[in-house]
């Protein structure tokens, strides 16, 4: 069964960088793909970044494309996603998401997810 849990969520000022992280566990990932995907309230969930994770191919959102970096650590079985040059817009639940096929922005084309972390960009 896979499991991923996220950390590192918290209270940031605009300008700010956090740096959020997802323990993904219960089998070999060398085929899945991962995301990042975050929803502010009142709002749909929304793609923000993924990684293939053999050979780190990865996709963002244009909303934050060249603020945002997400990588993986196989190592450690470890998705980051570095967050800089914070907006309050950026303000909403992050989670992390895994699928066994091919790089996709669709919360729908993802089997698995975290419980989410909270980020709060304060202006």
């Amino acid at each position: 069964q896979v499991q991923l849990e996220e950390s590192g969520g918290g209270l940031v000022q605009a300008g700010g960088s956090l740096r959020l992280s997802c323990a993904a566990s219960g089998r070999t990932f060398s085929s899945f793909v991962m995301g990042w995907f975050r929803q502010a309230p009142g709002k749909e969930r929304e793609f923000v970044a993924a990684i293939t994770w053999s050979v780190s191919i990865t996709s963002y959102a244009d909303s934050v494309r060249g603020r945002f970096t997400i990588s993986r650590d196989k190592a450690k079985n470890m998705v980051y996603l570095q967050m800089n040059s914070l907006k309050p817009e950026d303000t909403a639940v992050y989670y992390c998401a895994a699928n066994s096929g091919l790089v996709r922005s669709q919360p729908t084309d993802y089997d698995y997810w975290g419980q989410g972390t909270q980020v709060t960009v304060s202006s």
